[in-house]
């Protein structure tokens, strides 16, 4: 059998096995917290999709998330992403963690099809949250074939307060004309130039840079991949107000997140 025949008998077996996913609710969110880098306090969180299928285990994302595109899934697994995120989201605000931003990510397929689009749109405007907490990142390294339309889209979000975050910075070949035609408010720096980071090497350089151009066009950023304490003390030094990575904290369910901002709300409160 040829490859090709091969991938593409397995990229159907696979969007079979996510259409029954979606059916048996086999898709979780997990949760990445958002740290404010100087005073440790989680400030928000980044929602991603999980899928656990009983007979194999936990899926990869970078495994089943390019079939959900090419295979059309991606629109009711983002609607559902979104629903239940949400949801989650207005919880919060009921237990008293109001202030916690929530960030959920958009595919192109959805940013370009007007169609769907108008659904995720509708879906958003039903939940009355705090919309200045709410923040869509989109990935740098998206296939975007009309930036103007997608502007125009984004725009829409943002009349609403809603931020426009641009992740994975510094991967593709556009970054200057995304933010050049793109409404972002954010920019999150790829973990590809925050993981090697030391004091003299080319990515400290490239980091710092893009760290002083965001301040310089307005913009918060964020760093990705933090996971070694030299890393966080360059990001310190060089004035990055915020970062994820493994150092500061996982992806976990939102049963434990609860939890886990209910403890750093009470450090907080006695070191003040």
């Amino acid at each position: 059998m040829k490859k090709e025949y091969s991938d593409i008998i397995t990229q159907v077996q696979m969007a079979n096995q996510l259409q029954k996913g979606l059916d048996r609710k086999e898709f979780t969110l997990y949760y990445q917290p958002e740290f404010d880098l100087k005073t440790l306090e989680i400030v928000g969180v980044e929602a991603l999709v999980r899928w656990y299928q009983p007979e194999i285990g936990f899926i990869s994302p970078e495994d089943f998330i390019p079939v959900a595109e090419k295979s059309k899934l991606i629109y009711k697994l983002e609607q559902w992403i979104i629903k239940k995120a949400l949801s989650q989201k207005l919880q919060w605000e009921k237990d008293g963690f109001s202030q916690l931003e929530l960030s959920i990510n958009l595919s192109s397929k959805t940013l370009e099809s007007e169609c769907y689009f108008n659904k995720i749109e509708k879906i958003i405007s039903s939940y009355k949250v705090d919309y200045s907490r709410i923040t869509i990142e989109l990935t740098e390294t998206m296939n975007l074939t009309n930036l103007n339309y997608v502007a125009d889209r984004l725009k829409r979000l943002k009349k609403l307060g809603i931020k426009i975050a641009l992740d994975d910075f510094g991967t593709g070949f556009s970054s200057l004309n995304h933010l050049r035609t793109l409404p972002v408010d954010i920019i999150k720096i790829d973990k590809s130039f925050i993981q090697p980071l030391s004091q003299n090497n080319r990515e400290a350089i490239i980091t710092k840079n893009m760290i002083t151009m965001a301040h310089e066009l307005d913009y918060r950023v964020v760093a990705e991949g933090i996971e070694m304490q030299e890393q966080y003390d360059f990001l310190i030094q060089n004035c990055c107000e915020r970062g994820q990575g493994f150092l500061l904290c996982i992806p976990i369910p939102e049963d434990k997140l609860g939890r886990l901002i209910k403890v750093c709300k009470y450090k907080k409160e006695i070191a003040v």
